[in-house]
């Protein structure tokens, strides 16, 4: 959950060396991280960029959660009304509370970033943010191990074309 607020505006491996960083420090889990003075998780987040107001997101998240029982409690909640709990959480938008269920929780949400709309619409797909979500929920089964394959490979993809601007190449958009 932690890495899914430090992602935002970054790259992983930015992330990779924050995590690296809090685990240092002492801070691993969101109540460490709730226990901690602002200024230790600035300084340990600093190199995701934002590190500022990431700390204020960190310290939000983290307290929704103590205040919903701590992590195992969210096991408890529906997966949907979850999410809309977790699109209250100042910092976290659509993005981040579908990464927080997929990826840290193991529940199904099938998460859409950039790169999803972005190959989406090679494809001729013109739906965004919620709307393709429901398309990929309803094309693929609901299971949390093929929601993140399938998440997985659209970033692979991306990372390879989309960011590389090799469009000319790109076997989606040239399908049409």
């Amino acid at each position: 959950m932690i890495g899914a607020i430090l992602t935002q505006q970054t790259r992983w491996e930015n992330v990779e060396k924050a995590l690296s960083n809090l685990e240092s420090a002492g801070i691993k889990t969101l109540d460490d991280v709730l226990a901690a003075d602002d200024e230790i998780v600035m300084e340990n987040i600093r190199c995701t960029g934002y590190y500022r107001m990431k700390t204020g997101r960190l310290k939000e998240l983290s307290s929704f959660v103590a205040g919903k029982g701590g992590v195992d409690a969210l096991y408890g909640i529906p997966v949907d009304e979850l999410r809309r709990d977790l699109l209250g959480v100042k910092g976290v938008g659509a993005e981040t509370a579908d990464s927080i269920l997929c990826y840290a929780l193991n529940m199904p949400s099938y998460v859409i970033d950039s790169y999803t709309e972005r190959i989406s619409g090679c494809a001729g797909i013109a739906a965004r943010k919620d709307r393709l979500k429901d398309l990929f929920e309803k094309i693929l089964p609901c299971s949390v191990e093929e929601y993140q394959t399938c998440h997985g490979w659209f970033v692979e993809y991306a990372k390879e074309f989309c960011i590389k601007k090799r469009c000319d190449e790109c076997r989606i958009k040239n399908l049409n």
